[in-house]
Formats: structure tokens, sequence, C-alpha cells
């Protein structure tokens, strides 16, 4: 058996609760309550319409300009599932487009988060299906393989697991591991709670930004 050439199974997953309670929780929130240490890299942009991506990590590790094994996991998508594509961030070759685009969308697939390259544009930003990607180009890919679907994989840095929780927005992508969603639900959620009461304090002139002086004066700041 050829090396990084497999399928693997996927022997867990976030419930669809999780999920849903995550697409009202901003991912600049998700990632403050994560201690600032997870990020899947400035590169990975939204390039759809708009709208949250919320879903389960179905992962993909692929050499650079070959799709074939982004159709097989196209082929194994359940609904709900983002396809979380790492393709070594090489933006020679487009790996998906409005076909492959159109079908994840149509068999319920809940986006795709793609290190390396899309095409067909136009297509995906007349569409709310959410899809983030480090770039866009016109040329196509091959499809020979090798790859391996449902392995850990790490996009600058940020490592997924097959079966974690993937959040994405306009500030980019984060994962929650499955083993902590809970937990950093809990710490996001208390923190939108927190930033809506002072967004209502900014609206109404009341809000206290004496906490400013006070970290200027610990720090020694001369000049107060």
């Amino acid at each position: 058996m050829p090396i990084g050439f497999k399928i693997h199974p996927r022997t867990r997953t976030v419930d669809a609760a999780t999920v849903e309670k995550f697409k009202a929780i901003a991912v600049a929130n998700i990632s403050d309550s994560m201690s600032r240490m997870v990020h899947a890299g400035p590169r990975l942009r939204p390039m759809h319409g708009g709208g949250v991506l919320c879903g389960v990590a179905l992962t993909v590790r692929t050499r650079p300009g070959d799709n074939l094994m982004v159709h097989a996991a196209l082929n194994r998508a359940k609904p709900g599932d983002v396809l979380v594509i790492d393709a070594g961030g090489d933006l020679t070759n487009a790996l998906m487009g409005e076909l492959m685009l159109g079908h994840a969308q149509q068999i319920g697939v809940a986006g795709v988060v793609l290190n390396g390259a899309v095409r067909d544009l136009g297509w995906i930003r007349a569409n709310t299906l959410p899809v983030f990607a480090a770039g866009v180009t016109h040329r196509g890919p091959y499809k020979d393989g090798p790859g391996e679907m449902n392995v850990p994989i790490a996009l600058d840095g940020m490592v997924i697991a097959p079966g974690d929780l993937i959040v994405g927005d306009d500030d980019g992508v984060v994962c929650v591991p499955f083993d902590q969603v809970e937990a950093v639900y809990a710490a996001a959620n208390a923190k939108q709670q927190g930033e809506a009461k002072t967004m209502a304090a900014i609206r109404a002139g009341t809000v206290d930004r004496s906490w400013v002086e006070r970290a200027l004066e610990k720090a020694g700041c001369e000049g107060l």
C-alpha cells in the first residue's frame, strides 16, 4: 500500500446542537477565548458572498495541484461537514471551482476551507456556500493523487483533527478541538455578551475608559 494515499474512517464528530449554538459566536471571540493561540493564517480569506461557516471537519491532505482526494471526500461528505483541505498553500492550480462547489452545496456541505487556490470566483461570490481559500487562479488541477482523508492536518500551525468544529466569518477561520467545544463555547459566549454591554455603553456615551490611564500609570508611562 502506498504511503500517504489512504481514506481513513472518521471516528467522532461534534454534535449538531453544538454546531448550531456556535453559529452566533464571532470568530474573534472564539479566538480570544482560546488565548489567541489558534489561527489558520491571514491568507485564508472568505471568497463567498457572505455568511457564517460552522460545521464538522472532514479533513483532506493532498499533493499540491491535485484534487483526486478532494473528489473522494465529496463522495463521502455528510450534510453539515466542512471540507478542510491542506494543499500546502500552493496557488499554482485551483483545486475547486463552480462544479465541485455546486455539488458540495447540493449535498448539504456546510462549507470549504482550502489552503490552496479556487477558481470560478464569480460563482463563489454570487452564492452563499462559505468558501475560504488562500487564492484564486484559472489553471485547473490534476487528478492523480496521492492524498489522505480524515487525518490530522495543520494550516499555518492550526491543527485540525477529523470531527473538530470549524467556524469562519469575515475575520477568518478557527478550529475548536472536539474535546474543548463546551469550555470554549462558555468562555466565548460570556465574552460576546460582555462586548455587547460595552457596545451599548459606547452608544449611550457612558463607556468607562479609565482602565487605559490605569494601565499607562502601572507601566510607568511619563507625561500623564
